[in-house]
């Protein structure tokens, strides 16, 4: 049967009147490129996640894993352990350094790291770990310290999923790895559209990423234009990139940035009325957070059991028929071609991703979603798995 109301899409952002008016009011300012409302943001984040932190934003969280372990001096020989749960950025950025992501399988629930796994993985050219706090669940910054001070690793967690993220009683980027990066890309907990931001302790590793954002140069050059003062003056001092986010861009995520708490808040109401209307189907439901902790729910990710009378990808078809998107968080890197054939990676090393890949499915939990969306989603799927 195929549904008679409009699709509901997977995911839509959740942009308002307030964010419209911002991104109208930088375009009237004249700066179209990186001026107040970018640094004004950079302080409005590291404000909000505590800490005294340094935030640097760039243009996405891609650009900003790849500034990290550039900082850090990540380089040509060297290995950095990787999930495979993860989308390709994670993996990607290691390369464009020279070094090498080596690939570890994941929790059975979590799907976050598995640092038994990453244990194994360890050799003597291990410089790095980038866990992935997958759907908004935190990885255990505990667990996650003693592991890295074990072998002598920096950790750069990709935090993509993870704002607000709470694990272990510490907020994710207000604790002390050597760098946390985040993402506003369009279907994330915030958006500027595309962007990301860098945050660290290091002031060492936040000047180089200013630096490296914009071309390598020595100095913030975004008020030359309209300086009253001779202000032409500059020096290249490495080969950097054009990773700067915009200030229109800027604009729309401070006023995402005040709403990130109460947009959390509707995602975990989505989150709970689904646990409760889908207990008693042939579906694993997502790990929760601990009490004590915040899980910031950017993805809703069940699993269909043994007794599930339709697979996987059959569901997504059903589902799309009845006018629910949906998603698969993720395909494991082993299983796409590049880092298959690259690094000789098979499915019977990763037991745990290539199971969890087989019946994984990710539901809308969007916070502009009405009451009735959430009641479709719910209605749909009982009828596809019931």
């Amino acid at each position: 049967m195929v549904a008679t109301e409009e699709f509901l899409p997977f995911a839509l952002p959740d942009i308002g009147d307030e964010e419209i008016a911002a991104v109208v009011a930088s375009m009237r300012s004249g700066w179209l490129t990186t001026g107040p409302s970018a640094a004004g943001f950079e302080r409005d984040f590291a404000e909000f996640l505590g800490g005294d932190v340094e935030a640097v934003c760039v243009n996405s969280a891609t650009a900003g894993l790849h500034l990290a372990l550039e900082a850090l001096g990540i380089g040509p020989g060297d290995e950095v352990i990787v999930p495979t749960w993860t989308f390709t950025a994670t993996a990607e950025v290691v390369r464009y350094l020279g070094a090498h992501p080596v690939i570890v399988d994941v929790d059975e629930f979590t799907f976050n790291i598995d640092l038994d796994a990453a244990k194994r993985a360890v050799t003597e050219r291990t410089r790095a770990i980038m866990p992935v706090h997958f759907a908004g669940l935190a990885v255990d910054p505990h667990a996650l310290r003693l592991f890295a001070a074990e072998h002598d690793l920096l950790v750069v967690e990709d935090a993509a999923h993870a704002l607000p993220s709470v694990g272990g009683g510490t907020m994710v980027g207000s604790g002390n790895s050597d760098a946390v990066v985040f993402s506003f890309y369009a279907t994330k907990t915030i958006t500027t559209g595309e962007g990301g931001m860098v945050v660290t302790r290091n002031r060492d590793v936040a000047e180089r990423v200013r630096t490296m954002r914009l071309h390598g140069i020595n100095r913030n050059v975004f008020d030359r234009y309209r300086s009253t003062k001779p202000s032409w003056h500059y020096e290249v001092v490495a080969p950097g990139f054009k990773y700067n986010l915009t200030d229109p861009a800027a604009a729309m995520g401070r006023v995402q940035l005040r709403r990130a708490r109460d947009m959390r808040d509707k995602r975990a109401a989505i989150a709970a009325r689904y646990d409760w209307a889908m207990r008693g189907l042939p579906l694993l439901l997502p790990a929760h957070a601990a009490e004590t902790d915040v899980h910031a729910w950017h993805l809703y990710v069940v699993q269909l059991d043994e007794d599930a009378p339709i697979g996987r990808d059959r569901a997504v078809e059903r589902l799309a028929d009845l006018g629910v998107g949906t998603s698969v968080h993720f395909i494991p890197l082993h299983q796409h071609p590049y880092w298959r054939e690259s690094y000789d990676l098979r499915d019977l090393d990763f037991p745990v991703a290539t199971r969890n890949f087989a019946r994984s499915l990710s539901l809308p939990v969007f916070s502009s979603m009405k009451d009735s969306q959430v009641d479709r989603v719910i209605d749909a799927v009982r009828r596809v798995f019931s």
